[in-house]
């Protein structure tokens, strides 16, 4: 723990005070484990935590659309704001150097405060808590991403391998879009709460993982596939049990895959998707879709703590047994 100054807005700037803050798997790989890491990981040694939401304190200079006393959600990328990816409002796409992310390479979450950009903030509709908007800061907003990008519906059977926190944030959003929804993880825990979030059916990871989905979807195989784990076993599991036209996603970060692609992939006529987190406006799309359905992403919260146990929450959430884990201010 170190002791910094309270920051002051700039121009274009709003100071959130720190209502929640979420640990995300990424953290773990590239800063709790390496504290390396490369590219859009590349850590700067600031303050971590890429998965803020909070209250406004103040406002800088030239700021239109927030004043003190809003609840805020903060997308964690900062980007040029020029490039195709920025003006698509995709910035975890932005190449330029002037490419920031919070909890990466400028201060983030894990604060009293935090200072951001007014153009990174989206406003956390009342019957969403701040729970729930540092899960839609990233995990539930890669989720998302997949899920439009695969088209999930209610005519569809999803299988979602990897049911760590985005798995959840897939398995609660694909139930919601009326989907039947198979979970998979190698940790029984995880299932339990998978099944919490909508999951119609969940199985233990193994050798007959594929046999199973298919009994469970007499024999056709899934529609939609999603791949949270980051794992080969888990991403050549989504290829075998889709059935033909079907679609998958790749979602988890890290790792490698090798498979034969034509029995698994050609002959099948699958569409394979990759997908990066999400985009500000798809966010924003998000919290709509949450406000909506009534649905809270802080139901798949199994730990919090407070700012000064945040070595504790590190050493719980890297166990692996956990749901989500978040960091809530001391006086929470």
């Amino acid at each position: 723990m170190r002791e910094f100054g309270r920051p002051e807005p700039g121009p274009g700037q709003v100071l959130v005070k720190m209502k929640a803050s979420g640990l995300c798997g990424s953290d773990l790989r590239a800063i709790y484990h390496e504290h390396t890491g490369s590219g859009a990981e590349r850590y700067q040694n600031v303050i971590a935590g890429h998965e803020p939401s909070g209250q406004v304190e103040a406002v800088g200079p030239g700021v239109d659309g927030f004043e003190s006393g809003d609840r805020v959600v903060v997308y964690h990328i900062l980007g040029c704001g020029r490039c195709g990816e920025c003006t698509k409002g995709f910035m975890i796409g932005c190449r330029s150097q002037e490419r920031a992310a919070y909890g990466w390479q400028r201060d983030g979450g894990h604060a009293d405060y935090l200072l951001a950009e007014a153009r990174t903030l989206l406003h956390l509709p009342d019957e969403l808590t701040y729970t729930d908007g540092a899960l839609v800061a990233c995990g539930f907003g890669t989720a998302y991403q997949g899920i439009s990008r695969a088209g999930v519906s209610g005519r569809d059977t999803v299988l979602v391998v990897g049911l760590g926190p985005v798995g959840l944030g897939a398995v609660m959003l694909a139930a919601s879009s009326g989907a039947k929804v198979i979970g998979v993880d190698l940790i029984p825990e995880r299932l339990e709460l998978a099944r919490d979030a909508g999951a119609a059916h969940v199985l233990l990871g193994g050798e007959d993982a594929a046999e199973e989905i298919r009994d469970l979807t007499d024999g056709r195989g899934t529609e939609v596939g999603m791949d949270c784990s980051g794992s080969a076993a888990g991403r050549k599991l989504c290829l075998e049990a889709a059935r033909e036209w079907g679609r998958v996603v790749y979602l988890g970060e890290g790792g490698s895959v090798t498979f034969e692609p034509s029995p698994l992939l050609l002959h099948k006529q699958l569409t394979l998707y990759g997908s990066w987190v999400c985009g500000i406006n798809e966010m924003g799309e998000l919290l709509e879709h949450l406000e909506r359905k009534g649905l809270h992403p802080g139901s798949t919260v199994t730990h919090t703590f407070s700012l000064s146990g945040t070595r504790q929450a590190y050493e719980t959430f890297d166990a692996g047994k956990t749901g989500k884990v978040v960091i809530l201010p001391e006086d929470a």
